[in-house]
């Protein structure tokens, strides 16, 4: 009889990069013979798309009963143990954890961003919930030190995204804007942007990105009404409800590429588009930083005529080799998967 494995985390919400991360490792487990099921809030649409198991994320009742008859519980990846989204949301994740805990169930935190944790309860209970773990693993430099900091052993891997295949079709003369809703987001940098996108791509055309539909549709929208207002003969496509293979298709097709979110970033550098972070995290400045990639912040208070510029002088092999760098490391977790 195969081991069943739980997933949980932010699975069923429509967010690119949670799901590509969750189709991953389905096929990852998949391959190994193990029975999977997904914690999901929309479960029939996760069941549908990755041919699994799912049961609705917040029906306390099932998913105490599912782990209990499970083997395995993977918290992640994502950004799951942090109190600055909400303390509600972290505890909900704590509480998934202590239950395969409390069952005696193998425990494994899967390439997370951990943190902020500023309520000191939380952060308490955080802790003492982690060094309980079969094993912890975190994708980014500051969720490293604040395991140190709460003397947690834990391995600093890169986002389980650098590590999948695909070869995008190149197509010259089209740039990406990817976009998202979040407290910063403001008509100056939307402004900006249209002003600079106009001048310097006027005779290209313009995929504007929806990657998350309940969070980044209507600024993306906007933005294409700003720049349809500065230029009518500008050429824009607005994508939304896009699937997986159809964001990775896209994305890694762009001659030129503006995003916010980070894992849209990391699609481009894999496919060596030419790319501008736009920082409203921490995380997308760090890549920005570690790829050499020029970056916008919020505010807008840079020289967009000089950010264009690093921009176009981009070297597209640099970015290839930069996300082939990073080379996720599934030692450890195989490791425990296997364990009888």
């Amino acid at each position: 009889m195969s081991k069943r494995v739980v997933i949980s985390g932010y699975y069923g919400f429509g967010n690119f990069g949670d799901e590509a991360i969750l189709a991953l490792l389905i096929e990852r487990l998949k391959k190994m013979g193990l029975e999977v099921v997904v914690l999901s809030s929309n479960p029939r649409k996760t069941s549908m798309d990755y041919f699994v198991n799912s049961i609705q994320s917040f029906d306390f009742f099932q998913v105490t009963g599912l782990i209990k008859q499970s083997d395995v519980l993977i918290s992640g990846g994502g950004s799951l143990l942090q109190d600055v989204t909400s303390l509600k949301s972290l505890f909900y994740y704590l509480w998934v954890i202590m239950t395969a805990l409390r069952y005696k169930k193998k425990v494994i935190v899967f390439a997370q961003g951990i943190g902020p944790i500023n309520n000191k309860i939380a952060k308490f209970i955080t802790c003492k919930v982690l060094k309980k773990c079969s094993y912890v693993s975190v994708r980014d430099a500051k969720s490293c030190d604040l395991m140190q900091s709460m003397k947690i052993d834990a391995d600093l891997l890169c986002d389980p995204i650098f590590s999948l295949s695909f070869n995008g079709k190149k197509q010259k003369g089209v740039v990406g804007i990817q976009l998202r809703d979040f407290p910063t987001m403001n008509d100056t940098l939307l402004n900006k942007l249209a002003r600079q996108i106009v001048k310097d791509f006027f005779d290209k055309k313009i995929k504007i990105f929806s990657l998350q539909d309940s969070i980044d549709l209507e600024v993306c929208k906007k933005f294409r009404q700003i720049l349809l207002s500065l230029n009518p003969n500008i050429q824009t496509e607005l994508l939304y409800d896009l699937s997986n293979a159809q964001v990775i298709s896209e994305i890694s097709g762009l001659e030129y590429m503006i995003a916010m979110r980070f894992h849209a970033l990391v699609i481009a550098l894999k496919s060596g588009v030419k790319s501008v972070a736009i920082n409203y995290d921490a995380k997308v400045e760090k890549i920005a930083i570690e790829a050499g990639i020029p970056i916008i912040s919020m505010d807008a208070c840079e020289d967009f005529d000089s950010v264009f510029y690093q921009l176009k002088t981009l070297n597209e092999n640099n970015l290839k080799n930069f996300a082939d760098s990073h080379v996720f490391d599934w030692t450890n977790i195989d490791k425990i998967l296997i364990e009888q």
